[in-house]
């Protein structure tokens, strides 16, 4: 596998190409598009968070907050887009599972009409079995960070 070589900043991805990438799709797919992509290195996802997101209606009505698990989840999709970026194209469309999650921590609620982005760098990378650090950002407001490993699955 050929990677792209460091230091190569892509500025954007959208939404349509996103889902060439990976394989998630509503109501999973949790970044809209992806920003100043350094192939092995680093990468921003972006998340607009909407009222109409499917997990409000149960966490909370009264209260909507996005659930934690859902924000760790966005770091891991941009995570996947930044390898795909990385390793090129027989990459895309591999699954992905999380091996481990590390420090975690929630700082802030994520709530409707916010837009979340969310900051990946690699740590590591052996074999099929790469790590990261992320830290999700509402403005200049941290709302969760963590590390992570992820496998990817060859077919």
């Amino acid at each position: 596998m050929d990677m792209v070589a460091t230091g190569e900043v892509v500025s954007e991805i959208d939404i349509l190409r996103i889902m060439e990438m990976i394989p998630h799709r509503y109501p999973m797919l949790m970044i809209d598009r992806v920003v100043d992509i350094v192939p092995n290195v680093s990468a921003v996802g972006i998340k607009n968070v909407s009222a109409n997101e499917s997990f409000f209606q149960g966490h909370f009505p009264a209260r909507p907050v996005m659930p934690g698990v859902l924000i760790v989840e966005s770091m891991a999709q941009t995570a996947a887009v930044l390898v795909v970026q990385t390793l090129g194209a027989e990459s895309e469309g591999k699954l992905v599972y999380f091996m481990s999650i590390n420090n975690c921590r929630f700082r802030r609620p994520v709530t409707p009409g916010d837009a979340m982005r969310i900051h990946v760098e690699k740590i590591q990378h052996r074999g099929n079995v790469w790590k990261f650090s992320g830290e999700a950002r509402v403005g200049d407001r941290a709302c969760a960070e963590a590390s992570f490993a992820a496998m990817i699955l060859d077919d």
